[in-house]
């Protein structure tokens, strides 16, 4: 058994963090999204990993290297266009060889893991097992539609009129016969080769197709109010650890994870809240659902409900909240007067502005 881990893509949803970022690289509780899925991955006894990569691919294995530290071994495959999933299948066939294997959505989180799920494939082995999760916005995603005995019927890639509400969660499990359904279909109408249009050719050739519904969390994290959820859901399950320096005019509130080399001086943190080592903050207050990154400084600054990435620093700024501010970045009060805004915007940033 192997896993196949899709790590390409450009992340458009999430500029301009992934202008300079791979978008799987994008931490949720101080920890990149990709992480927890290679985690999941080992947790479920699968050690061989080839993880597809596009134009981030030495950002990618910067951070994951040989896989060892997640007890996994890792092989790169370049796909040097993203052109859909089942194409990502294609790209990987040499590696992939003969064996069955998970393909696992780089960007998605799943909590609880796979291994049940990956179980129920190895003892009954379908052509192709697939996972589903009700959503309210189905048009978004593939989609299932299953009979009344809940075999699965008909898969649609982002229907515009969804025949039902279960959603495809980005984790799959095949035979090798995807391959000959894979060579089979051609590309669709965004010009991709769908995934979808792959487990529809094994339906049409009556090959076994199974599916399990998801009652836990899962959220593809595509944007910025998808991370910022994420992030709420992982440090929910904080358990609270000081390994910094805390003064006695400071107040550590609920679960707060305090990471070793952070200092906080007069501050009050209510958790559930992460600061990464190496982190001042100071005069500040950090509201729950907050994680700060490495190496930042957050001074005489309120701050609730956000992601602060490595390296930045908040001085003065009255209240943050529902934000994702990414690595080396400044942010500072407005001079009072003029009466202005003064605004230094990457491409596809989004501002609100009090009017």
């Amino acid at each position: 058994m192997k896993a196949l881990v899709l790590s390409g893509g450009s992340g458009t949803r999430l500029r301009p963090l992934t202008h300079t970022s791979a978008k799987q690289l994008v931490p949720v509780a101080n920890k990149p999204i990709l992480f927890y899925v290679l985690e999941g991955i080992a947790d479920a006894g699968v050690t061989d990993v080839g993880i597809v990569v596009g134009d981030t691919a030495e950002e990618i294995r910067a951070a994951v290297g040989d896989g060892s530290r997640f007890g996994i071994s890792v092989t790169y495959i370049p796909q040097h266009q993203p052109l859909g999933l089942a194409h990502a299948v294609r790209t990987a066939r040499a590696w992939l060889g003969e064996d069955d294997f998970v393909m696992y959505l780089g960007d998605n989180f799943l909590l609880g893991g796979i291994s049940a799920q990956l179980e129920e494939f190895r003892i009954r082995r379908p052509a192709a097992q697939i996972m589903l999760t009700r959503v309210p916005n189905p048009s978004a995603f593939g989609v299932a539609t299953l009979d009344d005995t809940g075999r699965v019927r008909v898969l649609e890639e982002k229907p515009e009129f969804p025949k039902s509400d279960l959603a495809l969660v980005g984790v799959y499990f095949f035979t090798p016969v995807v391959h000959a359904a894979v060579d089979a279909i051609q590309p669709s109408a965004r010009g991709e080769l769908e995934i979808t249009d792959a487990i529809q050719w094994l339906l049409d050739q009556n090959l076994p197709v199974t599916s399990s519904t998801v009652d836990g969390y899962w959220k593809d994290t595509g944007n910025a109010t998808d991370m910022l959820e994420v992030n709420r859901s992982v440090l929910e399950s904080l358990a609270p650890r000081c390994e910094g320096a805390v003064d006695d005019e400071s107040e550590l509130v609920g679960r707060v994870v305090i990471e070793k080399g952070a200092v906080i001086v007069r501050s009050r943190i209510v958790g559930p809240a992460v600061v990464g080592g190496g982190t001042r903050v100071e005069g500040s207050y950090i509201g729950p659902f907050t994680s700060v990154g490495e190496d930042c400084t957050i001074a005489d600054s309120e701050i609730e409900y956000s992601i602060v990435l490595a390296g930045t620093a908040i001085d003065g700024v009255r209240r943050i909240e529902a934000s994702m501010i990414g690595r080396q970045v400044r942010v500072t009060p407005a001079p009072r007067s003029p009466q202005a805004h003064r605004l230094i915007l990457g491409d596809h940033s989004k501002v609100q502005i009090r009017s």
